[in-house]
Formats: C-alpha cells, sequence, structure tokens
C-alpha cells in the first residue's frame, strides 16, 4: 500500500524520534511505499499532509501524541483515508481511548499492520463551528474551564512528562482560578451555568489518562457533556484524583449527560480541543458520525 507517515520527532520529549526507525523498517519490511512528512515541524505539517493526502494515499499513519494526531484528523475527516496511530507524545489520549497499545511502539504498529488487512474501523469526531473562521475536528474533546487552563499550563512545561504535568499545573493554576459564567445550549436547552469545568466528550480519557467521560464512545453518534459546578479549593483538589478514576461522575457536583449539539460562550477562557488551543466562542459543537476512519482495535 501507498502509506503517509506523519512524524513529530519531539513528541514525548523525542519519543516520536526513537519510534521512527522501527515503525519505518517494519511497514517498508511488508512492502508498503512510504512518504514521510513532519520532520520540518509541526508549524509546517498541514501544508505537507495537504500535498501528500492529494495523491490518495491508501492510510496516514501518525508517530506522536495527540497535537500531531489532532492536525491529521483535521486533514482527513470525511474522507476515506485511514489513520493509524503510534502513540508517542505526553497524554496520548486518543491512542488510549481507542485501545492502542501505549509505550510500545512495535505493538502499535502490529495493529496498525492488522488493520490495514481489513476494514478500517469508523468512529465519531466532534465538529467547532465559528464565525470566520474554519471548522475544527476533535477525537477526543472540547474543554473550557479550569481543564483549559490546567492544559495551557501544562503545554508551556517541557518537564515532567506524562500524568505529571497536568497535576503540577493544577496546583501551579487552581489558586488563581475563578469560576467563570457560561453561555450554555445543549440539544436547544438552554442553562447559563457558573462552573469550574465544562468539557464536551467524545472520548472517555484526557490530560493524560484522566476519565472525564467514563462512557463516552467514539462511536455512538453522541456526545458527553461534563459540567461541574463551582466548589471550595480543597474540595477541587480532594475531586482531582477522581478524575483518573471515573469516580468524579458519582458526585452531585457533577452533572453529565448526552447531546448531539453545544452552543457555547465562555469569557477570558480559550477552548481546547485534543489538549490545542482552538480560540474562543461562542462556537457550536456537533457530533458527525462515522467521519473518520481508523486503523485501531
Amino acid at each position: 500500500m501507498r502509506l503517509v507517515l506523519a512524524v513529530n520527532p519531539t513528541a514525548g520529549s523525542g519519543a516520536g524520534a526513537r519510534a521512527m526507525p522501527g515503525t519505518l523498517a517494519g511497514l517498508e519490511a511488508s512492502g508498503h511505499t512510504l512518504r514521510v512528512v513532519g520532520l520540518q515541524g509541526l508549524s509546517s505539517l498541514q501544508a505537507e499532509l495537504e500535498t501528500a493526502l492529494a495523491g490518495d494515499p491508501d492510510g496516514l499513519i501518525a508517530i506522536g501524541g495527540d497535537g500531531l494526531v489532532h492536525v491529521a484528523i483535521n486533514a482527513l475527516a470525511g474522507t476515506s483515508v485511514p489513520l493509524g496511530i503510534i502513540p508517542a507524545g505526553t497524554g496520548n489520549d486518543i491512542a488510549r481511548s481507542l485501545g492502542v497499545p501505549l509505550g510500545s511502539p512495535s505493538a502499535a504498529l502490529a495493529v496498525i499492520m492488522k488493520s490495514l488487512t481489513g476494514d478500517p474501523r469508523l468512529i465519531d469526531l466532534g465538529r467547532i463551528r465559528g464565525t470566520d473562521r474554519p471548522d475544527v475536528w476533535f477525537a477526543a474533546a472540547c474543554s473550557a474551564g479550569l481543564d483549559a487552563v490546567v492544559n495551557a499550563r501544562a503545554n508551556r512545561w517541557s518537564w515532567p512528562r506524562g500524568r505529571a504535568r497536568y497535576v503540577l499545573a493544577l496546583f501551579r493554576e487552581l489558586p488563581f482560578f475563578r469560576p467563570p459564567q457560561y453561555r450554555l445550549s445543549a440539544d436547544g436547552h438552554r442553562t447559563d451555568p457558573h462552573a469550574v469545568l465544562v468539557c464536551i466528550a467524545n472520548m472517555r480519557s484526557i490530560g493524560g489518562g484522566m476519565l472525564i467521560a467514563p462512557d463516552a464512545r467514539p462511536d455512538d453518534g453522541q456526545l458527553d457533556l461534563l459540567v461541574i459546578d463551582p466548589l471550595p479549593r480543597l474540595r477541587l483538589l480532594m475531586l482531582f484524583p477522581l478524575l483518573f478514576s471515573g469516580g468524579h461522575v458519582r458526585l452531585r457536583a457533577v452533572h453529565i449527560r448526552r447531546v448531539s449539539s453545544v452552543e457555547l460562550e465562555v469569557r477570558d477562557v480559550e477552548l481546547f480541543a485534543d489538549g490545542e488551543p482552538v480560540g474562543d466562542g461562542p462556537v457550536q459543537i456537533d457530533v458527525v458520525p462515522r467521519a473518520l476512519r481508523v486503523l485501531a482495535p
């Protein structure tokens, strides 16, 4: 097959670069023709992908973290080209939610190789629409509130790796955070909550393994809307560990329900989608069923 290999060499403090030789060797040994993009950095990746995808390849394989996967998803949404993931980033939440093996590029490659011989899996995507700007697609979640502020802080740090980075970023931001006022409408039902966090999830996991929406599925044709009421800082600190087990959904301050469409606006808080900044509101967020083909279990 003719495959595009998108690489972020700096992902995961160099894990992307370390995963590349074995992935290249494995694919070439199986007779696939490869075109490698991304070696010049994420800033030029979108243009490189547009050129590579114009050749109608049989698949795109991303070696990196959720940032690289987010760029790939926005290039592939609505097309027939399937996406495979070799997770090599800090969070790897999209790969985690899809059941792709973490910490072993060879195991992830084996999943991709098996999927190439069968039918790709179809998953839903979320689509963010704002005024006078291109649509943005996401696979995991779009969030606004404390988690978005923490994500922005964590993205500015290169150390530590993984979950610890988000934990430290929380402790850094929490003393200064004030719950904003939201304008929120879900499936036509209007609420304007004060909230610590609003998250529209298509998958279970964000922030390096937080089970923000434990029951979310990327193939059920719906999104999970999570709203957490304002809480004292001590209770917020007690809530945070529950996010990694999904136990937060049992608390009275946590509200979660299935929706198809959300209109969202919040002042002075940038929206994040799949861990990447995507601007502010107002925006409309819709689920688009079966929008992406993936080479995953």
